[in-house]
């Protein structure tokens, strides 16, 4: 059972001044449907795992949605705002900086192995006055340990640097299976669909198709997370029909959209793990 006080905020400072002094402290709990935390940093790393339900996370360089079964990794010092999807039970780890140097320097989705999870379920048990003991601090380093070798998911999409091509990102992302045509984007950037086309792979380094293709995807995930069916969101997402939705998808994540949320995440050591390191509200 998750101990009482680690259900409360953490009140966690914006630097090192007033904060705690343990290596990682923990808040469990639930987020209604449609809550946003704006965006805001944490002078330490957080992990948001979760058990239930599903978050967006934007920060000024991508978007990431993470599902259940998944967790996102924030690096210290990251601006990001954070919206639930569903109404999500989700577990929050916060980090000492100087304890996670091994981890991603980039917001990253990875997936949580059973022992993860039940690691993190381990440590909220723990009451946070005694986050700083020593089997608490053992503990933490085999968490650590744990996401380190973590599988890096691919619900990630990068956002354009300039204002005119954000813009038309973030409504392609809200509707990915609307009719997009090309010279009308291109005009609306006031650039050519061929300028268009090379300025939108230089921001993003993806091609515009191949951009359009991982914002249904991402949608695919967060509308599966919720309980929509294949067929409708194939259809929703403009597909000629399920087989082709769902052979994009198994293309992308290695199962079908059936199989994605009853997957058994590889061990360490398999996948492909994290990437080494480089660079107030709760969420």
């Amino acid at each position: 059972m998750i101990a009482r006080d680690n259900l409360t905020n953490v009140h966690l400072p914006e630097d090192a001044f007033g904060d705690y002094p343990h290596t990682a402290v923990a808040q469990g709990g639930a987020e209604p449907a449609g809550r946003t935390y704006s965006f805001h940093v944490h002078h330490r790393a957080q992990l948001f795992q979760i058990v239930r339900g599903s978050l967006r996370l934007e920060t000024e360089r991508g978007y990431f949605i993470v599902p259940p079964e998944r967790a996102v990794f924030v690096p210290s010092g990251v601006l990001h705002e954070v919206t639930y999807l569903q109404e999500t039970e989700r577990s929050y780890l916060f980090f000492r900086p100087d304890a996670v140097v091994n981890l991603p320097s980039e917001v990253s989705v990875i997936g949580t192995t059973p022992l993860l999870r039940e690691l993190i379920l381990a440590f909220l048990e723990i009451p946070r006055a005694e986050a700083g003991s020593a089997p608490a601090e053992r503990l933490v380093a085999v968490i650590l340990d744990q996401l380190q070798t973590s599988t890096v998911a691919p619900l990630s999409l990068p956002s354009p640097a300039s204002e005119r091509l954000r813009s038309i990102a973030s409504d392609i992302r809200n509707e990915p299976g609307a009719d997009w045509p090309l010279d009308e984007l291109a005009s609306r950037a006031a650039m050519s669909p061929r300028s268009f086309q090379r300025h939108f792979q230089t921001e993003t380094g993806m091609s515009f198709r191949a951009w359009r293709q991982q914002a249904k995807l991402l949608k695919a995930v967060e509308w599966l997370a919720a309980g929509r069916s294949v067929g409708d969101i194939a259809f929703s997402l403009g597909y000629s029909g399920p087989s082709a939705f769902i052979a994009v998808f198994r293309t992308a994540f290695g199962v079908s959209p059936g199989q994605y949320f009853q997957e058994t995440f590889p061990g360490p050591g398999a996948g492909s793990p994290a990437p080494p390191a480089q660079s107030r509200a709760s969420g």
